[in-house]
């Protein structure tokens, strides 16, 4: 006879051994190798909060700890590889296949790895899709997360960083899976309840705060005359036109120099009130000036950032917050919120081919893609109207009827010709392939598909790839772009010239932009101490970005 409850089955008996390691729920630091050699099985899914920000660190090194013959083959599920423990446990053994989202820090370690045989790859896979498949096929058995404090019945304050939390929960604990959580500190009763009791099984008091990365935070001191240039081409050539109201900026120092252009360029430019009001976007310092300023009027968040936690609590009609004044954030619900309802995505990568297709992916690298082919790609389920959407669809299509045609989300790709240790933006061919081609992947890790990209910025100018009509008009709307690289040397000029004529390519010139004009001066803020002084003293900057 078959049994319908067998996970649930399965989950008790793990609850039974574990409460052996245990007070209640509350497992000490000194039981936690033997808690987790208890509750774990041999080829488990398992869930290691690893977001692209907050780690389950303590749980992470207890992974990391136990004992390869009693724990092995492990099947990781997990946004982010960022720690070092992360990939320890490939090494020893203790896990074995794979499914992931972004590597950030571990990708040079990642591609050794997947290179040495040490890793079984399922797939790098956006933010949403890894989400969509815990409830599907990549459920896991156990999830071990991190929270702020908990209550003796296990309801979880998550604060500012809440991130994939509740999305991991979701998944294991309501299809008989066990949910784990380190806590700094167990207390009579939580600021708020980010997570029910019931829905947590352990709780593990470290003693101190889980580890937050400040990935958001770009000094403005860093920005060149270069990236500012970028900035004003992006500015005039694609927010002003288009009215972009609703949008998402990915990381980076071009996307940083815009948001420190808004108050002052924006603003000569008569934009306030026109552009950048409703964001989906994790609380980045260099936006503090264009906040004060009065440009943004809402923003949700994927994450929080370090130190911006009180300047979030005090500007409570720009951020969602909880009753107890901290942010409210949610990856999954911000990644959908910057797939459906933002009108543009606009940020940077590693290489650009000459159809446009970019990877954060390289031969000797592998990043992962975190939430940017979310962002960065025109969701055909959508059916809301608004002016960029309609404006972007029209140029990409304009012999369709109006009501029969679709618009368009703004996906611009933008940087320099020439990036970190001179390396050229655009290629031939992308390395992401060589990589699929090693590790015979049937799928390459592209980052953004070409025919998702709407606009390539650089500092030689825009090419709007939506007025492009063939395969050879693209690839030399690319070229055209491309500067002094091989790729950009290859073009016909001819044709790019005729581009330009029809303003699918458009130069700073024919945009009005001296670029003797891009000076640092422009900027809203020159420092981080700017920024502090910006946000009124609200903003307490990590003490690695302190120079003062």
């Amino acid at each position: 006879m078959k049994r319908w409850a067998s996970q649930k089955a399965a989950r008790e008996a793990r609850i039974e051994v574990g409460s052996r390691h245990a007070r209640g729920k509350v497992v000490a630091l000194t039981e936690l190798r033997d808690f987790m050699e208890a509750v774990l099985q041999p080829a488990d899914r398992v869930c290691l909060e690893g977001d692209n920000q907050k780690q389950a660190d303590i749980l992470a090194g207890a992974l990391a700890d136990v004992d390869p013959r009693k724990i092995h083959d492990l099947h990781m599920v997990q946004s982010g590889v960022v720690l070092p423990e992360h990939l320890d446990i490939f090494e020893k053994g203790i896990a074995r296949r794979l499914d992931y989202s972004y590597s950030g820090p571990q990708a040079a370690r990642i591609a050794r790895l997947l290179f040495g045989g040490h890793i079984k790859l399922g797939a790098v896979h956006t933010y949403l899709e890894l989400f969509a498949r815990y409830f599907v096929d990549l459920t896991p058995n156990v999830a071990l997360i991190a929270a702020v404090s908990a209550d003796a019945d296990g309801n979880l304050y998550t604060g500012p960083n809440t991130e994939d939390t509740p999305t991991i929960v979701e998944a294991t604990s309501f299809k008989g899976g066990l949910v784990i959580a380190q806590v700094k500190e167990i207390v009579d009763k939580v600021p708020r309840v980010d997570i029910p009791g019931d829905q947590v099984h352990f709780v593990v008091e470290t003693g101190r705060p889980f580890y937050v990365e400040p990935l958001f935070t770009r000094d403005p001191a860093a920005i060149t005359e270069t990236q500012i240039l970028t900035a004003m081409l992006a500015i005039k050539g694609i927010y002003a036109p288009y009215g972009v109201r609703r949008l998402n900026h990915g990381i980076g120092f071009n996307t940083a120099a815009i948001e420190l252009l808004l108050p002052t360029y924006g603003g000569k430019l008569g934009l306030k009130g026109k552009v950048c009001t409703h964001w989906a976007l994790n609380p980045h310092p260099t936006l503090i000036p264009a906040i004060e300023a009065g440009w943004v009027e809402q923003i949700h968040c994927f994450g929080s950032e370090v130190g911006m936690e009180d300047y979030v609590a005090a500007r409570s009609d720009i951020f969602f917050t909880g009753p107890d004044g901290s942010l409210r954030s949610n990856r999954a619900f911000c990644q959908t919120a910057g797939l459906y309802a933002c009108d543009m995505f606009i940020g940077s990568t590693l290489q650009i081919d000459l159809e446009g297709h970019s990877s954060t992916v390289t031969a000797t690298r592998i990043a992962g893609f975190g939430g940017a082919p979310n962002m960065g790609s025109d969701p055909h389920g959508r059916r809301h109207p608004s002016e960029p959407w309609l404006m972007a669809g029209a140029e990409a299509d304009p012999d369709t009827p109006t009501p029969l045609r679709r618009g368009r989300k703004l996906v611009v790709q933008i940087g320099e010709t020439f990036g970190e240790k001179n390396e050229p933006l655009f290629v031939e061919r992308l390395e992401a392939l060589l990589l699929s081609d090693k590790l015979d992947l049937e799928l390459a890790p592209i980052m953004v598909y070409g025919d998702d990209v709407t606009h390539i910025v650089t500092e030689e100018g825009i090419a709007n790839l939506l007025l492009c009509r063939g395969r050879d008009e693209r690839e030399q709307a690319v070229r055209g772009v491309a500067g002094y690289t091989d790729v950009g040397r290859g073009r016909d000029r001819k044709m790019v010239e005729r581009l330009r004529e029809r303003g699918v390519i458009r130069r700073p010139e024919d945009l009005g932009i001296d670029p003797r004009d891009a000076d640092r001066r422009m900027l809203a803020a020159h420092s981080i101490k700017d920024l502090m002084l910006a946000s009124g003293g609200l903003y307490r900057p990590p003490s690695r970005f302190r120079n003062w």
